[in-house]
């Protein structure tokens, strides 16, 4: 390996290093490998969306087909052609993903299929004019690609952790309701529409036969434990919104103690 392409991998590593706090944004990972291979370089998820995007000024553009901002939806055909690739692809003919020739030509571009846990989850894909990939190159955009792959797992490890500890804060809550109030908040569940809405909290009461109080005492429980917003509306009733949505599905599961 060359002093060169030890010093540009370091380059990548340091995104890890700066960032322990929080998620390496794609578009971080992005741009530092665009910029030393002097490329445009996107990360796609495997729905199609785009996750990091960084375009090279100097460099051409391809328009068409793929998308711009993070959050956009490339082409769903040429994303089944990315799907197709399943290990390192470099210096790929871009007629071959359905690219017009004319939008195509002197452009070369590296595919590699991002992975996690035998799961494909994605694709990232560089592109330049007028030079092909060579060795350390490749050796660079794999070892990126690596890194997406573990930023991607640690997304997901997060969002494992963050679903438990939500659960865990309503399972807290609904054990500090009485058997009857547990009760009245499965009403309310049902009579939401969705995540949030306006309710008659009177009107809620009567139609299952319960008093309101046992009602509000329950949602005022549910607010102070963070997992309900609840704003009055006056003469119009109440507006609540569920900041826990775990609380959505509690009452669907056998167990709703978890």
């Amino acid at each position: 390996m060359s002093v060169t392409l030890l010093d540009q991998t370091r380059k990548i590593s340091k995104l890890l290093h700066d960032n322990s706090s929080r998620v390496v944004i794609f578009n971080d990972i992005c741009g530092v490998v665009g910029k030393i291979l002097s490329a445009s370089c996107m990360v796609v998820s495997a729905k199609g969306k785009v996750l990091g995007i960084y375009e090279e000024k100097a460099s051409a553009r391809l328009t068409g087909l793929i998308a711009d901002s993070v959050g956009d939806m490339i082409d769903e055909n040429l994303n089944n052609r990315f799907l197709s690739v399943l290990s390192t692809k470099e210096n790929v003919n871009l007629q071959t993903l359905g690219f017009d020739r004319s939008d195509t030509g002197g452009i070369s571009a590296i595919l590699l299929p991002v992975f996690f846990a035998g799961q494909r989850m994605g694709t990232t894909f560089i592109y330049r004019d007028k030079k092909d990939y060579e060795v350390e190159d490749i050796i660079l955009s794999e070892y990126a690609n690596t890194v997406i792959e573990l930023e991607i797992m640690r997304a997901i490890y997060e969002e494992d952790d963050e679903q438990k500890r939500r659960k865990e804060i309503l399972r807290a809550a609904m054990e500090s309701l009485s058997s009857s109030e547990q009760e009245a908040v499965k009403y309310l569940v049902a009579a939401l529409p969705g995540t949030e809405g306006a309710l008659v909290t009177s009107k809620v009461a009567a139609e299952n036969h319960m008093t309101r109080s046992i009602l509000v005492n329950a949602i005022k429980k549910l607010e102070g434990a963070g997992v309900l917003e609840v704003k009055s509306m006056g003469m119009r009733g109440t507006h609540i919104r569920v900041l826990n949505e775990t609380l959505l599905t509690y009452f669907q599961d056998a167990d709703p103690k978890f």
